[in-house]
């Protein structure tokens, strides 16, 4: 039993290409894979995933491990995997940077199994996992989600300055002018807030204040995470 337990750590197993290491490798890290999937389906599931993507984090692992193990230490073999590697054209849409280390983890965890070190891949997954898993319970370094960036398009001949502060004051607990900009060759100034609600559920009134003083030009409320939830109105 300690032989075998030694042998999880040693990467001795992976020397040889017996049906034994292959099966073991596989076995390993097909269920690394599958763990590193399930947790990434977990802290995605408000914000949508791919399934392609859920599927390609549990191949990975055991084909980068299956590659480890023929290449082995001939040098001559890893070569020729890398010029056949090297006509193969991998295309992904961009994403967020989260998925990149997802995939970087389960490529690792594959080269380890690969190289026979199967308990310090276990290890190592269960403590980043549960590394992930905590930073998504708590919503890590994330904003609230009654935080928005606020757009108002206004005339070149409405003083802007201070012109909204009151309906501001009405609605939000804190607001702020970030950045301001001239669109239309000047006819037109767009100003980005970055506000705080005071009650989400204000938004329509919020906004029809904000259109009957900017003249019913453009005016946009969204989440400052993108793509998460805007309200747009013209």
């Amino acid at each position: 039993m300690s032989d075998f337990i030694n042998s999880l750590t040693s990467g001795d197993i992976a020397t040889e290409l017996t049906m034994k290491s292959v099966l073991l490798i596989l076995a390993s890290s097909i269920i690394i894979g599958l763990v590193i999937s399930a947790v990434y389906l977990f802290t995605h599931r408000k914000d949508g995933y791919s399934q392609a993507f859920c599927v390609s984090l549990i191949l990975l692992s055991p084909i980068v491990a299956l590659v480890i193990l023929l290449i082995g230490n001939n040098v001559a073999r890893a070569f020729s995997l890398a010029g056949a590697f090297a006509l193969i054209r991998f295309r992904s849409a961009p994403g967020d940077p989260k998925d990149i280390a997802f995939v970087f983890m389960s490529v690792v965890m594959g080269l380890a199994c690969g190289m026979g070190y199967y308990a310090y891949a276990a290890v190592a997954t269960a403590v980043i996992l549960a590394v992930i898993v905590v930073l998504h319970l708590t919503n890590y370094a994330g904003k609230k989600s009654d935080t928005y960036t606020l757009k108002i398009t206004v005339p070149e001949t409405l003083n802007y300055v201070g012109a909204f502060d009151e309906t501001l004051d009405k609605y939000c607990t804190k607001s702020k002018l970030s950045v301001i900009k001239s669109v239309d060759f000047g006819a037109l100034f767009e100003l980005s807030f970055t506000v705080t609600m005071k009650d989400p559920a204000q938004v329509r009134e919020f906004l029809d204040e904000i259109r009957a003083m900017n003249g019913n030009l453009k005016v946009m409320l969204s989440v400052e995470a993108p793509a998460v939830k805007s309200f747009h109105f013209q």
